[in-house]
């Protein structure tokens, strides 16, 4: 896949363009289950794991910089992450030495069980992270408070700017910066706000 295709899928799927996506789950499922497979021994699991690679590229697309990493990378990266979360519910950690066998899975050069340890530290701020937004978002639907989410969702999630969030959901650029801050501010009182951006 050429730097250029690349960097027009990934654009693509920042825009929400289906067919985009579609595009990505076609060229990458294939490859992501043989390698989660050949380290879980589990075709089941594996199932799982690249679903949720797929889950977590779509949620680390806002930080995404397709310059740095390509998308394949990017993809094996979440991929060794999962799989190591997987291994570290069983107790088996790295058992099955991601690192020794695994490719290199960013431009760097960093192995999975590399980037599994420097990843430790950081899991329980995501846990938390977690648990803050799940809470929040749960009080804005118990609130009724749509306009709130569906505006962070497009912030947050897709990555896109204000001016596009506010043009899409017929709002001022004021409005969409209001509830960006009510957010950023109360994962600030958690000090999850750099997650978060």
């Amino acid at each position: 896949m050429s730097d250029r295709f690349e960097t027009d899928l990934i654009s693509r799927v920042r825009q929400g363009d289906e067919s985009a996506w579609r595009h990505v789950i076609e060229t990458y499922e294939g490859r992501l289950q043989a390698f989660a497979i050949s380290r879980l021994g589990d075709r089941a699991q594996a199932e799982d794991v690249v679903q949720e690679t797929f889950v977590g590229f779509l949620t680390g697309l806002p930080n995404y910089q397709d310059e740095r990493t390509s998308l394949e990378s990017f993809l094996f990266r979440i991929a060794a992450y999962k799989i190591t979360d997987v291994l570290r519910r069983q107790g088996r950690r790295q058992a099955l030495a991601l690192a020794d066998e695994g490719p290199e899975l960013s431009g760097g050069g960093r192995k999975a069980s590399s980037m599994a340890r420097s990843r430790e530290g950081a899991e329980q701020k995501k846990s938390h992270l977690e648990e803050t937004l799940r809470e929040q978002i749960g009080h804005w639907i118990q609130e009724s408070q749509y306009e709130r989410l569906q505006c962070c969702e497009l912030l947050f999630v897709r990555g896109w700017p204000n001016k596009v969030v506010a043009e899409t959901l017929d709002l001022t650029e004021q409005q969409v910066a209001n509830h960006k801050q009510a957010l950023l501010q109360k994962l600030k009182k958690h000090n999850l706000s750099e997650l978060a951006q």
